[in-house]
């Protein structure tokens, strides 16, 4: 299916949006919506069925904020999480972050137990690889070409949520973690404000926002530009990285018009356009001679890397009756990955230079519906149809070679491997929330998945979660889950082995490039407390068992990572929680222990050098994101204007060395900040913020450059300092 329109928005044109849009809205005092949770237990309350549809021609201000109080409501409803465990942070929790709203919802997620954080931006929920779908108000963002750039921030969220565990039918796909975000617009005051953010090594930000109500109609729009001396993680210790700038354009929109009060339709939209140095390392040798080169310094290299995102989702919500909601979603997505390398350097330390486009463009449509069948059942049914199409440009100059490898010529060949790939993505599902006691939940359901790519696969799914409430204080929770996860099509490696034979860029074997889908089972429990009015506790264990488990790599030059199988996979693990809320303070404590291994490599053999294959295909091999411990505990305190807040994250350290054998060493940062609001008589409202990352300025290392597909060394950033300024209007 092809939707026949594109926005490929800039930031810059989301910017030029908020000023005609705020010269049509009148403009009083911002104010932002206050809530108070950071993490909670499954919820396993129906949402309630909407009053019947009256018509009305037109709906006072008044009529139309409860008129879509109770839509969102509803369009909640669609999404049940009984059985699973469920984390939701809001503004407050996102101010209380050090970079408050401009934080990239991968560091709000770190926050979250059981995951951990690896380079370029990457993370891992449960001891998976990545596998996290993205949900806008309920409706999947279709995947992009992984980068390290990140195309979602916290500033257009009103709340995000974090779904893991056994998750209900109603979730296919991507399985590690649901992220839904919900969009300012329906509770955002007519208003706005500018910010500007400062910090250590020319970290320059300014964003603007501005939403509201107008009539039957609300918006909220706003985009963003950064620029950055530390674009991607050093590949060394220093304070400073060497060629490492990036400057991010960011821009998002939300519109939603009511048709009545029960129905309104609304369109998402947003894009990032970001550019990236490639960090250099000083001190290299090269490794390959290329006739009539000058002398070479490793530390003057110019390799780059841009990426562009752009999405859209145009959604119906809508009522049948009293006892029928639905939602149904158009969407489109498209996206690219341009690495562009230095022609003499890249050739003289890698022995290829290859510029590659990797692109994806993704169109299809997405339904969801829920029926309350009486007092004790919610019944609920989907389905999801998607189009794509891949592409990579692969121009690649190497040189000639041996059969061991060795150059035999100084003058570089050009190697042309293009490749395409359409693919097409169905799934339904069917499931029933079933309450039969006051305090017994029940979600059982079914889906069925057909995906065809380079493999044509499918799979009945069953899943099955249950809620029980022990005591007022106690809820308990488990769940079982049967996964099939199809291969991510923008990380299938197409590269043709044949026609780098007898070159410096010869893969060590000729085998399987069709990755195939993961299958897996799901078994989670776990319970929440109520210690106190203002402490819970949670306590969750998880066990997954794998067939044609899926992981990926960085396996050459580029910084574009590439998909393959184990054969068989074993994850498990257990996570603790604790949460304070009283009054002005709140804080909170989590720790996690995962496991994640594999055994023998099936696909994209021809990645690995042949001892190390042999090896994984007889032993059981930590993956290359295991993290053995992982930890993360935070404060805030609110009084007079002025909050203040502390975060810590701890790290046991990811895979290294010969078939990740070994571990880098483990880290601690802590992070603090504070935020400060001024009045002036004749300027109004100002909010400020100054901020520290990595207060005791550790030197620390995700990765060192070795382990199964990591093709450089990273380390954390050191100390960084940071001051803003915001102006509400």
């Amino acid at each position: 299916m092809a939707i026949p329109f594109r926005f490929h928005t800039t930031a810059l044109a989301v910017v030029a949006a908020l000023a005609v849009v705020a010269a049509l809205a009148p403009l009083p005092s911002y104010a932002e919506p206050a809530t108070d949770l950071v993490a909670q237990a499954p919820s396993n309350s129906p949402a309630a069925a909407p009053a019947p549809a009256v018509a009305t021609p037109a709906l006072e201000k008044t009529e139309v904020v409860g008129v879509v109080k109770k839509l969102d409501q509803a369009r909640n409803g669609l999404s049940p999480d009984t059985g699973s465990t469920l984390y939701r942070f809001n503004q407050q929790d996102f101010a209380a972050l050090p970079l408050g709203d401009s934080t990239p919802v991968n560091q709000i997620i770190l926050r979250v137990p059981g995951v951990a954080q690896d380079s370029f931006g990457q993370l891992h929920v449960r001891g998976d690889h990545a596998n996290l779908q993205y949900r806008i108000n309920g409706v999947i963002v279709p995947e992009s070409v992984s980068g390290f750039g990140q195309a979602l921030d916290a500033r257009f969220a009103n709340d995000l949520s974090i779904l893991t565990g056994a998750l209900p039918a109603q979730y296919g796909y991507r399985t590690a973690g649901v992220i839904d975000i919900h969009t300012k617009g329906s509770d955002f005051a007519n208003g706005g404000k500018i910010s500007v953010l400062g910090g250590s090594r020319g970290y320059g930000e300014t964003s603007a926002e501005v939403g509201g109500t107008q009539g039957s109609l609300n918006y909220y729009l706003t985009g963003s530009y950064l620029r950055n001396n530390l674009g991607i993680e050093n590949p060394t210790g220093e304070r400073s990285a060497l060629h490492d700038t990036t400057r991010q354009g960011k821009g998002f929109g939300y519109l939603s018009y009511l048709l009545g009060e029960d129905s309104r339709v609304s369109l998402i939209f947003g894009s990032s356009d970001n550019k990236f140095q490639i960090p250099n390392v000083p001190g290299q040798t090269p490794a390959f001679t290329l006739d009539g080169a000058p002398n070479i310094a490793s530390e003057n290299l110019n390799a780059r890397q841009d990426e562009k995102n752009s999405f859209q989702i145009l959604s119906l919500q809508s009522a049948i009756g009293a006892n029928t909601e639905y939602q149904l979603s158009l969407f489109h997505r498209y996206s690219d990955v341009h690495y562009q390398p230095d022609p003499i350097g890249d050739l003289a330390f890698n022995g290829i230079a290859a510029q590659i486009l990797r692109r994806n463009e993704v169109s299809g449509i997405q339904g969801d519906l829920s029926y309350h069948l009486g007092a004790q059942h919610i019944v609920r049914a989907g389905v999801f149809l998607q189009r794509e199409r891949f592409g990579v440009d692969n121009h690649a100059a190497v040189f000639a070679a041996d059969a061991d490898g060795n150059q035999t010529s100084g003058v570089p060949l050009t190697i042309i491997d293009n490749s395409h790939i359409t693919g097409h993505l169905y799934g339904v599902y069917v499931q029933d929330e079933w309450k039969p006691t006051k305090a017994l939940t029940i979600n059982y359901g079914v889906r069925y998945d057909q995906v065809a790519t380079v493999v044509d696969e499918n799979q009945l799914s069953p899943r099955i979660g249950l809620v029980y409430e022990l005591t007022a204080q106690t809820r308990v929770h488990t769940g079982y889950a049967r996964y099939f996860t199809p291969p991510p099509t923008e990380k299938i490696d197409t590269t043709s082995v044949q026609l780098f034979q007898n070159t410096t860029n010869a893969l060590p074997s000729d085998a399987n490039t069709a990755v195939k889908s993961e299958r897996s089972d799901y078994f989670d429990t776990g319970l929440a407390h109520q210690l106190t009015p203002e402490i819970t506790l949670g306590l969750d264990g998880y066990y997954r068992k794998v067939q044609h488990l899926q992981d990926e790599g960085q396996f050459r030059n580029a910084l574009i990572f590439s998909a393959f199988n184990y054969a068989e996979g074993k994850i498990y693990g257990i996570e603790a929680s604790a949460t304070y809320h009283a009054r002005g303070l709140s804080a909170y404590a989590n720790a996690a222990y995962s496991v994640a291994k594999g055994r023998s490599v099936e696909t994209g053999q021809f990645n690995f050098d042949p001892n190390e294959l042999a090896y994984i295909n007889s032993h059981w091999v930590h993956l290359d994101h295991d993290q053995r411990w992982s930890a993360s505990t935070g404060v805030a305190y609110t009084w007079s204007g002025t909050a203040v807040s502390a975060d810590a994250l701890y790290g046991s350290g990811l895979r290294r060395g010969f078939a990740n054998t070994e571990s880098v060493p483990g880290y601690a940062t802590m992070n603090i900040s504070a935020t400060h609001g001024f009045a002036f008589p004749s300027l109004g409202k100002f909010d400020a913020r100054l901020s520290v990352l990595n207060l005791f300025d550790k030197s620390y290392q995700l990765r060192d450059g070795s382990g199964i597909g990591v093709g450089a060394p990273q380390f954390g950033p050191r100390r960084t300092f940071y001051a803003g300024l915001t102006k509400p209007f």
